[in-house]
């Protein structure tokens, strides 16, 4: 039986982990490697990713190359946050008819804001017969599959609020700057305005997803930003931050039906929170019959979990109808533990996910 081949495009913080856990899986074999850095471009894999051993793949920095002469099963985009930005990536791996696992957070329901790039992404995936989904931790997992599974033991749901109080401290560049960790107040205030700073990415594909899979219709989303200043020092792998500079952004964000508040996720992400004393923690609430509180604490590891939820979801994108696809649409996601080939799923993803 053959393995299951990757193609991994982006070996960043997130990118880089994904490869250094698919070399431990039995089943998966990484067979490119794509990244822009010309300071990885042409090493071995396990170099850059120092795990002590040869992978047998040079990175390359040419994509077209890359999709033009190797065949894969999937590719892992592990590059941006933006459905506008990751679009051309996503269209090249499809059209070389390969399934697309990518972690952009808009890509988790990319209809929320793009409904158009949405409709064009599930158009060639369909007629190229591969799937592409969106997933991670946040958007992917704790504000809005987990959600969402939670709800199935419900009679009926009147007001859902969720919180995840986490540490941004794994993340690469990428994050850091959407977050504005790192800047002034006034400079985090300055890219609020001009949207160089824009807090969680996500808040609106996760509210649309939560609504769509209850059978909701949100008419309004309002959404609030705020710095966290830090008291101490901080510093991470990817970025320092001064006393009395921006350690991360407090998002909130609600979705309205019928002029009431019925969704409420808050986010207060920072790099270091242990430094001055904050505890991280995933929290749910819904109200309903019956009621159900939930409390992950501390909270689920974000790059561990955003790395694991794309490696894990191989075999069920491979196994889906081709279109794209959110969390909502496919089955329940899982470590696998066994060989990656013998996970045979059947063919039985829900209808895409473009409304």
């Amino acid at each position: 039986m053959d393995n299951i081949k990757v193609i991994q495009w982006g070996l960043g913080a997130m990118g880089g982990g994904m490869a250094r856990l698919m070399l431990e899986k039995k089943g998966l074999e990484i067979v490119a490697a794509i990244d822009l850095d010309p300071a990885k471009v042409g090493k071995d894999v396990g170099e850059v990713l120092e795990t002590g051993k040869k992978a047998g793949v040079k990175v390359s920095g040419n994509p077209d190359e890359v999709f033009g002469h190797v065949k894969a099963d999937l590719a892992i985009i592990a590059t941006g946050s933006f459905t506008k930005e990751v679009f051309p990536l996503i269209e090249k791996a499809v059209r070389a008819k390969t399934n697309v696992i990518c972690i952009a957070e808009q890509m988790s329901y990319p209809a929320a804001q793009e409904p158009e790039l949405a409709e064009k992404i599930n158009r060639l995936a369909t007629e190229n017969g591969v799937t592409v989904l969106g997933t991670g931790i946040n958007p992917g997992f704790v504000l809005d599959t987990l959600i969402i599974a939670l709800t199935g033991v419900c009679l009926d749901v009147t007001k859902i609020r969720a919180a995840r109080i986490n540490d941004l401290s794994p993340f690469g560049p990428t994050v850091m700057k959407t977050q504005g960790v790192g800047t002034t107040p006034e400079e985090f205030n300055k890219g609020i305005k001009d949207g160089s700073i824009v807090g969680h990415v996500g808040f609106e594909e996760s509210l649309h997803m939560i609504a769509a899979a209850l059978g909701w219709q949100l008419d309004e989303i309002k959404q609030t930003r705020e710095p966290i200043i830090s008291n101490v020092y901080r510093e991470t792998k990817y970025v320092k931050v001064e006393k009395g500079n921006v350690a991360g952004c407090r998002h909130i964000a609600h979705g309205y039906m019928n002029g009431k508040a019925v969704i409420e996720l808050e986010h207060p992400q920072q790099v270091m929170p242990n430094l001055e004393g904050v505890n991280t923690g995933d929290y749910i609430w819904i109200e309903g019959t019956p009621d159900i509180s939930m409390a992950i604490k501390p909270e689920i590891p974000g790059g561990l979990g955003t790395i694991a939820m794309a490696v894990n979801m191989i075999s069920k994108v491979i196994a889906a109808h081709p279109g794209l696809a959110s969390m909502k649409d496919l089955p329940v996601p899982s470590a696998v533990l066994g060989d990656f080939r013998k996970l045979g799923f059947a063919k039985q993803c829900a209808k895409v996910s473009t409304k």
